[in-house]
């Protein structure tokens, strides 16, 4: 089969979309499939296009034994909507260039957000005689209202329809959760034309290690339980609700830990949040290479994944989940909905209830007493699931399936 992978991010920014990207284009060409990315110059999330790409309107690259077209984009990381939405079209029109040098190919799976990208991406099918797959990882414009984003209700409107066209226009849609799933079906897919694509890890790089002594010595937390939250310090994330948790466990329970590892545009907030509070439980470590991650894990005992309290996030499958649960590392989850219940379900972690200090103070205090035996049992059944539903072998199974290539693979592998 030949692909091609249309994506406004991908490394060397960090991030679940471009390791989404870089993990099925990887295992796709492992298994003799022709992929090719078409992305923009990198430039998340500060908005800075490295040197070796200023300068440009297209470049070819070969990136790691995948074939990557880069074009010119207008990067803005933290300014108004407006400059957002130019940096959003920027790329959505200089793309049409890079398809041009592309090969010929089958399919064309679109990554949304942005939505925009999708009419390059429905246009660039057409112009390849290639069928269109729109890779839904975020409901837009409904997110970006509810959050506040977007209030310009013409704009809304137009945003609206778009998204209609463009789900009516794909020849199948993937989507990062069932709940989103269940949104496409509702707005008139056909439930066989929407299959799931979610965030997931690879199994090898993030697997249980031996405790991670040396950086536990030098953060000055040797002998402590870990609660690490390893991300962006966004907005989204309600991470103030963790700091005032942490507020109230600071005497009740001396030995919890809470290990801060990032950077986001609430960084600033949070540090001066911890002071007010004086926080002597509270570290942040500031950021580290996605290399690194595995060692991080390998020094925390759970591992925070926090949402604010919105409905829409009810049917998150928040990326962070994944490289934890694979460690080996339990999951405290700040949260409702569909990661709520598949952690329950496998019990490979505790959940709280969003933007409840109250509550999350509630749950560290129960893991802070879980036994050696129930402790092994979350790592265990964490990392099983993993394996066997978000290794991205598994998932490169289900893509090939639902894209009718199942079959011939199994048939030139016989």
């Amino acid at each position: 089969m030949r692909v091609i992978y249309l994506c406004q991010h991908f490394p060397p920014e960090t991030g679940a979309p471009q390791i989404r990207v870089y993990e099925v284009s990887k295992e796709l060409i492992s298994r003799g499939h022709q992929v090719e990315v078409i992305t923009a110059f990198p430039h998340h999330p500060h908005g800075i296009i490295p040197e070796e790409y200023k300068g440009r309107f297209y470049m070819f690259e070969n990136w790691d034994g995948i074939p990557v077209h880069r074009s010119w984009i207008y990067p803005s990381p933290k300014g108004s909507f407006w400059k957002r939405l130019a940096s959003y079209f920027s790329f959505t029109f200089s793309a049409f260039y890079s398809i041009l040098k592309s090969k010929p190919t089958d399919v064309i799976i679109c990554n949304s957000p942005p939505l925009f990208l999708g009419i390059t991406g429905y246009l660039g099918a057409k112009m390849k005689r290639a069928k269109f797959v729109f890779n839904v990882a975020d409901i837009w414009p409904e997110s970006a209202v509810e959050l506040g984003i977007l209030k310009n209700r013409s704009f809304i409107r137009m945003a609206e329809r778009l998204e209609m066209f463009l789900y009516r226009k794909s020849w199948k849609i993937a989507t990062a959760t069932e709940g989103i799933k269940e949104y496409m079906v509702r707005k008139g897919k056909k439930e066989e034309d929407v299959f799931l694509l979610p965030n997931g890890v690879n199994t090898d790089t993030f697997a249980p290690q031996s405790k991670n002594t040396e950086l536990l010595r030098e953060v000055g937390i040797e002998g402590k339980k870990v609660f690490m939250y390893a991300g962006n310090l966004g907005y989204a994330q309600g991470l103030d609700s963790v700091l005032r948790a942490a507020a109230l466990l600071k005497d009740k329970q001396p030995d919890a830990h809470f290990l801060f590892v990032g950077d986001g545009q609430e960084r600033e907030k949070l540090l001066n949040l911890k002071e007010e509070l004086q926080l002597d439980n509270v570290t942040f470590y500031g950021s580290v290479p996605v290399s690194a991650m595995p060692d991080m894990f390998a020094a925390a005992d759970y591992s925070i994944v926090s949402l604010r309290n919105i409905e829409l996030f009810k049917g998150a499958r928040p990326s962070k989940i994944f490289p934890a649960i694979s460690s080996g590392v339990p999951v405290l989850y700040c949260g409702d909905g569909e990661s709520a219940a598949i952690l329950e379900e496998y019990n490979c972690g505790k959940i709280a209830p969003p933007e409840n200090p109250e509550g999350i103070a509630a749950a560290v205090s129960d893991l802070m007493s879980v036994s050696d035996k129930d402790y092994q049992t979350m790592r265990e059944n964490g990392r099983k699931l993993a394996i066997d539903q978000y290794s991205w072998k598994s998932i490169v199974d289900d893509i090939l399936f639902h894209l009718g290539e199942q079959n011939k693979e199994k048939r030139a592998n016989s």
